[in-house]
C-alpha cells in the first residue's frame, strides 16, 4: 500500500493546471493521476484536497537563517519551520555567519547542524574572500549549491573588490556563482554626500538614494561582463532595478543560460514610497527603489529576463530594527509569507499562477540543477504544498514564527494560505501543526 494519497486537487505544474491527484511512497513521486483514475485507491494516509491547489514545494535560493554566530536573530530550526509553514521545502543559505562559511570545514559544520536542526532539505552556499580561490577551486559541485560573492558591502572579509581576485573567482570556479551587486565606491560616495546633509537623522527614503540605480547597475555590469569574459555560469541575486533588466537575455529555456537573475518578493511588493510607513522594516541591500522599477520587475518576471523570484529572508531583531537609519541593519524575515505574497499579487491580476510555480518551483530547481525536485514529476522526491486560494487571515505577531517575531506583512490581510506541506513524502505541517521527527535532507545537484 502507498504511503500517501492527495486527491481532488488542482495540479499547478509544468505550465499546466488539471484535476488529479498523487500517490506518494519512500518518500517519493509514484504516480500522477487524473480525476477518473483516482476512483477506488487508498494509501496509508489521505489527505483529500477537494477545491485546493497543489504545487512543487518552494525551492528558496537565498536566505540568511543566521546559524551559527547570530541566533538572537534566527536559527536553522526556527526559519526552517517558518519557511515549512509559507511553503518553501528547500532552501539555500548564505556564508555570512559567525564564523563565515569561507572553508569547506566551516561549510560542512554547517551541513551537520541542519541535518540535525532543518524541517527543510537544505544547501549552503561556500563564501567567496579576496584570497580563499583555492578553497573555492576544491569544491565538490554536486554537494554545494553554489559560491556566493559580495560585489557590494559585507560584514568581515567577505567584501571581494579586488579585481584580480574576481577574476580568478570567475575564470576558475568550478560552479555557480552568485552574487551581491552593487558598487561600494558608489555607495560610499552617496553615503558621504548625505550624512553631510542630513546628519545622522537620515530620512529612510534616501536609502535607495544611497543605495542607488548606479550603484546596483554599474556593479551587476561588472559581473556579467566578467562572466561573458571567462564562461562563467553567473547568478546575480536580488536584481532591484529597471535598468539592470538590460543586462540579461530573455531566452525562453533557463536552462540554455549562462547568465540568469533573480527578484526577491519585496522589491515586487514595496516601492520607495513606502519608506515613511513602514521605516526600518523595509530597509534592505539592494534598496527598495521606485514604482517604475517595481513594474519594470514584474514585467521581467512575465517575459523570462528574470529567471528566479525569492525571499533573501534576513532577521533582525525587533531592537536592531528600531535604531536610525545609519544603525539599523538592512534586511527583513519573510520565508513564512513569501508565496502567499506572490498569490495575492496573482490574485490582483499581477502575475499568473503558471509563472509563480515556474519562478518559485522549477527555474531554482533547473539553474541550480537540483537533482529530483522542484518539479511534480514520478520518480521525483515528494516535496509539495497545498494551498487554500480562498481561506482569508491576517498577519499578526501571534502567527508569526520567525524567531525575531516581526514581518513587514503584519497587518495585511492574504486570501491565499498554506494548508500542507510535504517534504520528501512526508506531511510536516498540517494547518498549523509540525511533525518535526524526521528532518530535511541535503541537496544534492545533478552537475
Amino acid at each position: 500500500m502507498y504511503s500517501l494519497l492527495i486527491k481532488n486537487v488542482t495540479i499547478v505544474n509544468e505550465g499546466n493546471q488539471f484535476l488529479g491527484g498523487i500517490l506518494i511512497d519512500n518518500g517519493k513521486i509514484k504516480k500522477i493521476l487524473k480525476t477518473d483514475e483516482l476512483e477506488g485507491l487508498t494509501a496509508r494516509s489521505i489527505i483529500d484536497g477537494k477545491g485546493k491547489y497543489l504545487l512543487p514545494g518552494i525551492i528558496d535560493d537565498q536566505v540568511h537563517f543566521r546559524d551559527p554566530g547570530l541566533t538572537h536573530k534566527g536559527d536553522i530550526y526556527s526559519e526552517s519551520k517558518a519557511a515549512i509553514a509559507g511553503g518553501i521545502t528547500s532552501f539555500m543559505e548564505m556564508p555570512n555567519t559567525v564564523p563565515q562559511a569561507t572553508t569547506h570545514e566551516l561549510l560542512e559544520e554547517k551541513y551537520q547542524m541542519a541535518s540535525e536542526k532543518s524541517l527543510a532539505n537544505y544547501s549552503f552556499y561556500l563564501g567567496a574572500t579576496n584570497d580563499n580561490v583555492e578553497e573555492i577551486k576544491k569544491t565538490d559541485p554536486k554537494k554545494v549549491c553554489g559560491i556566493k560573492v559580495f560585489m557590494g558591502s559585507s560584514t568581515g572579509n567577505m567584501l571581494v573588490d579586488d579585481k584580480d581576485s574576481l577574476s580568478r573567482i570567475f575564470s576558475e570556479s568550478p560552479l555557480l556563482i552568485a552574487t551581491h551587486c552593487e558598487d561600494e565606491e558608489t555607495i560610499q560616495t552617496n553615503t558621504i554626500k548625505y550624512k553631510e546633509e542630513f546628519g545622522e537623522d537620515l530620512p529612510l527614503k534616501y536609502h535607495s538614494k544611497i543605495r542607488s540605480e548606479e550603484a546596483c547597475y554599474k556593479s551587476s555590469a561588472l559581473a556579467v561582463e566578467l562572466a561573458k569574459k571567462y564562461n562563467s555560469r553567473l547568478h546575480i541575486l536580488h536584481l532591484s532595478t529597471a535598468k539592470e533588466l538590460e543586462l540579461f537575455s530573455n531566452t525562453p529555456s533557463t536552462r540554455e543560460k549562462r547568465i540568469t537573475a533573480e527578484v526577491c518578493v519585496h522589491h515586487l511588493w514595496f516601492t520607495e514610497d513606502d519608506y515613511d510607513a513602514y521605516g526600518t522594516k523595509i530597509k534592505w541591500n539592494p534598496a527598495i527603489k521606485t514604482l517604475k522599477d517595481r513594474e519594470a520587475l514584474l514585467n521581467g518576471l512575465k517575459n523570462n529576463t528574470i529567471d528566479i523570484i525569492a525571499t533573501d529572508h534576513a532577521p533582525h531583531t525587533k531592537e536592531e530594527k528600531a535604531n536610525k537609519y545609519f544603525k539599523a541593519p538592512s534586511g527583513g524575515p519573510l520565508v513564512q509569507h513569501s508565496l502567499v505574497a506572490m498569490l495575492e499579487l496573482y490574485h490582483n491580476n499581477k502575475v499568473s499562477l503558471i509563472d509563480i510555480v515556474n519562478k518559485m518551483c522549477h527555474a531554482p530547481a533547473e539553474i541550480f540543477q537540483v537533482k529530483e525536485r522542484g518539479y511534480i514529476r514520478e520518480g521525483y522526491w515528494a516535496d509539495l504544498v497545498l494551498v487554500d486560494m480562498n481561506s482569508p487571515w491576517t498577519v499578526e505577531e501571534k502567527n508569526i514564527l520567525y524567531k525575531c517575531k516581526w514581518s513587514p506583512f503584519e497587518n495585511q490581510i492574504f486570501k491565499s494560505r498554506i494548508t500542507h506541506t510535504i517534504v520528501n513524502g512526508k506531511l510536516v505541517y498540517d494547518n498549523g501543526v509540525f511533525d518535526e521527527t524526521v528532518k530535511g535532507k541535503r541537496l544534492v545537484f545533478d552537475r
